[in-house]
C-alpha cells in the first residue's frame, strides 16, 4: 500500500512539473502570445528551470530546447523514482540498464506530451461550444491550432458544428496505442 501511494505521488509531481515544461515548449512552438494569464502563470511555474538551462543550450531549429530538456529530464526523474520505490536493484543492474531508462523516460514524455495535446484539443472544443467569447479561448485556439489544422483542411463543419477536434482526439489515442506502446514495451525489455 505504501509503495502504491510513494508511486502516485511521485508520477503526480514530476507528470504536473513536466507537463508545465511542455506547455512551455509548445507554447513557443505553436507561437501563442506570452500576455494572458495562463502563459504567465506556465512562465512563472518553469522559470527555475527553464532560465538557467537557457544559458547553457541555445534555442535551435525554432524549438526552445531550453523548456524540452527539463521536460524529459523530469519524466526521466518520474520514471527513476518510482522504479527506485518498487525496489529495482539499480545497483546490481549496472549501467547497461542505462538505455532502457533512457527509453522508458522517452515513451513516458511521449505519452504524456499526446495526452496534454488531447487534453488541450478536449479544452479548446469544449470552451468553443461553452463560451466561445471567454478571455482564455484565444490562448486555446492557438494551443490547439497546430493539433487541428490539418484535419480542419480534410474535413469541413457540419452544420455549423467542427468535427475536427472528434479526429484529432482519434488520431492521437491510436497513436498512443499502437507506436507509442511499441516503444514502452521495447524500453522495458531492455531494463
Amino acid at each position: 500500500m505504501f509503495v502504491e501511494a510513494a508511486q502516485f505521488l511521485i508520477r503526480t509531481a514530476f507528470d504536473l512539473m513536466a507537463c508545465a515544461f511542455f506547455l512551455r515548449f509548445w507554447m513557443q512552438w505553436a507561437r501563442v502570445p506570452f500576455r494572458n494569464s495562463f502563459a504567465q502563470f506556465v512562465v512563472k511555474v518553469t522559470d527555475f528551470a527553464v532560465k538557467p538551462v537557457r544559458r547553457v543550450v541555445p534555442g535551435w531549429l525554432g524549438l526552445d530546447w531550453a523548456s524540452l530538456l527539463p521536460f524529459y529530464l523530469a519524466e526521466l526523474l518520474m520514471v527513476l523514482g518510482v522504479y527506485w520505490v518498487q525496489g529495482y536493484p539499480f545497483l546490481v543492474a549496472g549501467s547497461g540498464v542505462l538505455p532502457g531508462f533512457l527509453l522508458l523516460a522517452l515513451v513516458s514524455a511521449l505519452r504524456l506530451g499526446l495526452y496534454v495535446l488531447m487534453g488541450l484539443v478536449f479544452f479548446q472544443a469544449l470552451l468553443s461550444w461553452i463560451n466561445p467569447f471567454s478571455p482564455l479561448a484565444p490562448v486555446f485556439y492557438a494551443l490547439s491550432r497546430p493539433v487541428l489544422a490539418p484535419f480542419q483542411r480534410f474535413i469541413p463543419p457540419v452544420g455549423g458544428v467542427d468535427l475536427s477536434p472528434l479526429a484529432a482526439l482519434v488520431v492521437i489515442q491510436v497513436l498512443l496505442i499502437a507506436p507509442v506502446a511499441a516503444l514502452d514495451q521495447a524500453a522495458r525489455a531492455m531494463i
